[in-house]
């Protein structure tokens, strides 16, 4: 419950207008055990804080966030999960515009 109070309170604290949610789909497009988990997540989530939460298929974001930090050859501490994210998120927002 700490997770859901932790980013309510962000949600609070930035004026957040909208959440965007990773779904991890299977490669077949089903629902595996670990969307379930999200998708659980969510709806505690949602419980707590009255802004629109859309998901987000997330599959192979974590092969392209890997695959644009070797293009960078970057030699700085790696953030997988943090790109992926970011690419997630600017899918979004590519998509709304």
């Amino acid at each position: 419950m700490a997770d859901i109070e932790a980013i309510s309170n962000i949600i609070g604290q930035y004026k957040v207008e909208r959440v965007i949610v990773g779904l991890p789909l299977s490669m077949d497009g089903s629902l595996g055990r670990q969307a379930g988990k999200v998708e659980a997540f969510t709806r505690r989530l949602c419980s707590q804080t009255k802004v629109p939460v859309e998901f987000r298929d997330e599959r192979l974001s974590s092969v392209s966030a890997k695959r644009l930090m070797q293009d960078t050859k970057s030699k700085k501490v790696r953030h997988d999960d943090a790109i992926a994210a970011a690419l997630i998120l600017q899918g979004y927002l590519d998509e709304k515009h």
